[in-house]
């Protein structure tokens, strides 16, 4: 078995400070960027991935995905703007470790980051699978939004997939309550 670890928009925008925070934000940045320090040491405490990769909200123009007056279930809002701070990872977390980064959401609502492309035009499934990837570990921001789309995604493309929920933080407790059991019933691990 090939494992990946999955860090899902873990950006400015998303921690606290930016346009649409999740409290905790922060230090799911700061506790990712340990467990990625762990793996690029390759001592004995180091998880067992052969690829970490990470996801982008990266929005240009997401139609009404964006609103001046946002709903907060299907349009929120403005965050992660292409050029702007907000879209960048938190400083906590140091994206140097990252195989490939999925960029996703320019001009329509994205939640999985298996709607995202690399540089090389590549989908996240099809990334993993030519690397020979058959199970994937998600964490990152929100538990309750893009971490859930993109675990389900995952299990939906074939892959073994594990929620690190430490790792983790989401929007509202009844929206990541109901996520968490959403994404149990569908096989993904904890």
């Amino acid at each position: 078995m090939t494992r990946a670890l999955i860090v899902v928009d873990v950006q400015n925008d998303f921690c606290e400070g930016g346009s649409l925070a999740v409290d905790g934000g922060a230090q799911v940045a700061h506790d990712i960027a340990e467990l990625l320090h762990r793996w690029t040491a390759r001592g004995p405490a180091a998880p067992d991935y052969r690829h970490v990769v990470a996801t982008k909200d990266h929005h240009i123009d997401p139609g009404d995905h964006w609103s001046a007056d946002p709903d907060f279930v299907h349009s929120w809002p403005v965050h992660c703007k292409v050029g702007t701070d907000g879209e960048a990872f938190h400083p906590n977390l140091d994206p140097q470790p990252f195989d490939a980064i999925f960029l996703k959401g320019e001009h329509v609502a994205a939640y999985s980051g298996f709607e995202g492309r690399e540089a090389s035009g590549a989908s996240l499934a099809d990334w993993l699978r030519e690397r020979g990837v058959t199970e994937v570990d998600v964490c990152g921001l929100a538990t309750d939004y893009c971490v859930r789309a993109t675990a389900l995604d995952a299990v939906a493309a074939g892959f073994a997939t594990r929620l690190l929920p430490h790792l983790c933080a989401g929007v509202a407790e009844g929206s990541t309550r109901g996520a968490l059991a959403e994404m149990s019933e569908a096989g993904i691990r904890t």
